[in-house]
């Protein structure tokens, strides 16, 4: 059992401290620490758990720490957890800059520590079902649509939402990123509330993303084109389906949807596979593989590294995005 402590217990930082006291064969939760009183005293009365005074007696009494705080605190809550050698588990986005996210991975590999970053998607049952019919998707589009919120309105919607769509294509897509190209507009907030990217990968895979935080309704899917496939990913309902093509062998059933792809071409059965998939807790997942990573001294399945890529493509956009609107007001 791993002594972990928690840094932030705003609203996600208590939905973490609560897993991670059923998670009780794993961690001993030690207790957390968060400057606001406010979200402290509700905390101790919900779970019963000490508030630390510091950060640092906080980091000294455990041996690892979940940084659930704010992302421009991230940085600094993280470096201090990996200068005292201990393992981290950090919320996305990993920091502000991607800068910052070079000097915790330097840190994380002087110290020889964990560094897991809270990329949840990844452990969306739905996702991980879909993980094992990926073969080279060359066209994606990402939709992730949410009902307008306040909080999390501090920081742009490519950071907020699309990061989650980013990490998880970075990860399918094994290449490197050749064009960015990007549009959206500032409706309620400062920043952009809805924004579009398209990304082209030096292997001519393209992703095509859109997040909003204005919609009407709430949306996570995600679609995967590749040869004789295409996969569709409802994040949010949980479900996953595939429609395939593979060469007729023998004389088609009486229900089987053929294709005739003409003169000297093999004939196509067309085949749907919408696999049963078992509701789990995805950050349930993602803090039980940490703990996993630390004691069985593997990769961690979302490596700080990880993190940075989805930082880096992430801040790209949001540069974008920024050059699109000053160009636009340059023009009026």
């Amino acid at each position: 059992m791993l002594k972990i402590g928690v840094l932030g217990a705003g609203h996600l930082g208590k939905i973490h401290i609560r897993i991670l006291l059923e998670l009780s064969e794993e961690f001993e939760l030690i207790g957390f620490f968060d400057p606001s009183d406010d979200n402290a005293n509700s905390a101790i009365e919900a779970f019963n758990i000490k508030r630390f005074d510091t950060i640092d007696a906080l980091i000294d009494a455990v041996d690892c720490v979940d940084v659930v705080s704010p992302t421009l605190t991230h940085f600094d809550c993280a470096s201090k957890v990996l200068r005292k050698s201990k393992h981290v588990f950090i919320e996305k986005p990993v920091t502000e800059t991607v800068d910052e996210a070079k000097v915790l991975i330097e840190l994380a590999h002087e110290a020889g520590v964990k560094a897991q970053v809270g990329h949840v998607e990844r452990f969306n049952p739905a996702f991980q079902a879909a993980l094992s019919y990926f073969e080279s998707p060359m066209f994606i589009e990402a939709h992730r649509l949410a009902q307008f919120n306040p909080r999390g309105t501090d920081v742009p919607v490519v950071l907020d939402l699309m990061i989650h769509d980013l990490d998880a294509i970075l990860s399918v897509v094994k290449s490197g990123v050749k064009r960015i190209s990007a549009s959206g507009v500032a409706v309620v907030s400062d920043t952009p509330d809805i924004a579009n990217a398209r990304i082209e990968f030096d292997n001519g895979c393209v992703a095509n993303l859109t997040a909003s935080r204005i919609s009407m309704k709430n949306m996570r899917k995600s679609r995967f084109f590749q040869k004789d496939a295409y996969i569709s990913v409802d994040f949010l309902e949980k479900e996953m389906e595939v429609v395939r093509m593979q060469d007729l062998e023998s004389e088609p059933g009486p229900f089987d949807m053929v294709f005739d792809m003409g003169e000297g071409k093999p004939v196509k059965k067309i085949i749907f596979d919408k696999p049963d998939i078992e509701p789990v807790n995805a950050i349930k997942e993602e803090l039980s593989t940490f703990y996993q990573a630390i004691v069985n001294d593997t990769e961690p399945v979302v490596p700080i590294e990880d993190g940075y890529l989805a930082l880096d493509i992430a801040q790209k956009i949001v540069a974008k995005l920024k050059s699109s609107s000053l160009q636009t007001l340059s023009n009026k």
